[in-house]
């Protein structure tokens, strides 16, 4: 039975716009935090591939109250979009390493901002105690809230070669019992990570689709300027095998056509300041590598969740 025409994937945009009914767009929050695998609680160094300069707009900056950030973030898209609505998005390291106490302090700071509709948090898998569910769970029910779980791989090899700090079990178990709670999950990849198949990513697929999350954003493995995996690629190139654009839209379709087709897709691809990134350099928008993969999918005629079983 095919489907119909106009149906490619679940959208992000789409999804929020069936949540709140307007245009929502995050705002990018830089709350000050570490990460237990740099602060030497699970590890030090980070993760190999990890520069967080790469994902820190303009407007955000560390050094300045949550409220501030928040406000100034909504000046920077209020002028070209009046009727707007935004979710503060705490984004930078690991976003629930903290007190309980200074957490709430943190998010009901940004809450208070007008226009705020709602939270994204995003963490490690072993950054979720129990406590915090509890005041999570409360706090979805009167506001939303997104929790966005950096995952990156499902292979526990790969998670220890890129010195992620935690395997896929424990991902696993985050997933669960946060989505026991009814707090909205979502998941983040990283599809070309060295020593993964083609084979490996595919099987990802299914293994994620087993999971209860709502979102999930995918981008290609990045090599970015000061990071480990820079230095590791400078030592040993033949171990990686970077996509080609070509190749990733291919293997972004192949993907997608092995999900559960009502997981929301967020992103899938990722665009680091071209001063930090070494490769692979594409030379295009991230909205245009989502027009590509439409077009392949139309082209080839499937949709999310095609070969799922």
């Amino acid at each position: 039975m095919n489907t119909p025409s106009r149906f490619y994937y679940n959208d992000f945009s789409t999804f929020l716009r069936n949540q709140f009914g307007c245009k929502v767009q995050k705002i990018t929050i830089d709350a000050g935090f570490t990460c237990p695998n740099r602060d030497g609680t699970v590890g030090r160094g980070g993760c190999t591939y990890c520069n967080n300069q790469t994902f820190s707009p303009a407007y955000c900056n560390r050094n300045r109250p949550v409220g501030i950030q928040m406000r100034e973030g909504i000046e920077f898209f209020a002028h070209k979009y009046p009727q707007m609505r935004y979710l503060a998005y705490f984004q930078a390291y690991t976003n629930t390493y903290a007190s309980l106490e200074k957490l709430k302090s943190l998010y009901e700071e940004a809450l208070a901002v007008d226009g705020t509709m709602g939270l994204v948090i995003g963490t490690r898998p072993d950054c979720m105690p129990e406590t915090l569910l509890d005041y999570l769970q409360e706090l979805a029910s009167r506001t939303f809230v997104l929790v966005e779980y950096g995952i990156e791989s499902t292979d526990d090899s790969t998670l220890l070669r890129i010195n992620r700090g935690h395997d896929f079990a424990t991902a696993v178990d985050a997933v669960e019992r946060t989505a026991a709670r009814g707090i909205p999950v979502g998941a983040h990849i990283i599809l070309g990570l060295p020593g993964e198949t083609r084979n490996t990513i595919m099987q990802q697929a299914a293994v994620l689709s087993r999971l209860p999350i709502t979102t999930l954003k995918l981008h290609q493995l990045q090599l970015i300027r000061n990071t480990p995996m820079a230095r590791e690629y400078e030592s040993n190139p033949e171990e990686f095998s970077l996509f080609s654009l070509d190749e990733y839209v291919e293997t972004v379709v192949d993907y997608v056509e092995r999900l559960r087709s009502d997981i929301v897709l967020e992103r899938f691809a990722s665009q680091s300041p071209k001063e930090l990134l070494i490769a692979p350099d594409w030379g295009i928008k991230n909205y245009e590598i989502v027009e590509k993969v439409k077009r392949c999918m139309r082209q080839r005629d499937t949709w999310q969740g095609k070969l799922y079983k």
